[in-house]
Formats: C-alpha cells, structure tokens, sequence
C-alpha cells in the first residue's frame, strides 16, 4: 500500500486558556511535533487581551470575524474580517481584541509558536 503524501487534521489540539481565548492548534509543536510551522483556529472573545511580546518567530494572522488590535513597535494597528498580516519576528508586539464581539482569526507562526520562542514581557 502507497503512504499518503497528505495530512489530513480534524482532530486539533485545544490549548488549555484561562483568559476565555480558544486556541485549536492543528499543526504545530502541540499536535504533530512540527517545530517548522504552526497554523492555529483562534477566537478572542471581547475585551481580550495578552501582555506584549517578542516572539523569536514571524507571525501571519488572517481575521476571519471580528476585529483584532496589534501594539507593534509602539503603532496600533486595528484588522477586520478578511484582513491579513504579517509581524516580523524579534518584534515587540501587544495582541487584544477590546471590541464588543469575538475575533476569530487564523495565525501562522514560522517556526512554530513555543512559549521557549514568545518572549512574553508578563
């Protein structure tokens, strides 16, 4: 029999939060050991927000729904739904969502997101 040259994930791994956010790693260092990439399904529920950072990795972000605040290098950025990004790593970077409604969004970490890599300033 032939292996398959393909992943298919429906299983992803629920980051365990204590702050509302829910996290649905589906490839990346929690799900498959992938230290490369890691692609994640968020959503941010209102008034959300983490303490600023700088991570060792580049961070893409697509907004699905929603609206997500960006502290980057002092600027606030504000995305909507079909907007994208990308943060350069080794970039100081503040992520919230202080809007009415939830932010579902999808981030792509390169390499893959790690707590080791994120240089969170709490």
């Amino acid at each position: 029999m032939k292996a398959k040259k393909y992943t298919i994930q429906d299983k992803p791994f629920v980051v365990p939060t204590t702050d509302g956010k829910v996290i649905k790693e589906h490839f990346g260092l929690a799900t498959n050991h992938n230290d490369a990439i890691s692609i994640a399904h968020m959503k941010a529920p209102a008034g959300w927000s983490e303490p600023f950072q700088t991570p060792e990795f580049d961070e893409y972000t697509f907004i699905i729904r929603g609206k997500k605040q960006f502290i980057i290098d002092g600027e606030t950025v504000v995305l909507e739904a079909g907007q994208s990004i990308k943060i350069d790593r080794n970039t100081r970077v503040q992520y919230s969502n202080p809007f009415t409604e939830v932010c579902e969004y999808i981030a792509i970490c390169t390499p893959a997101f790690s707590m080791d890599l994120v240089n969170r300033e709490d």
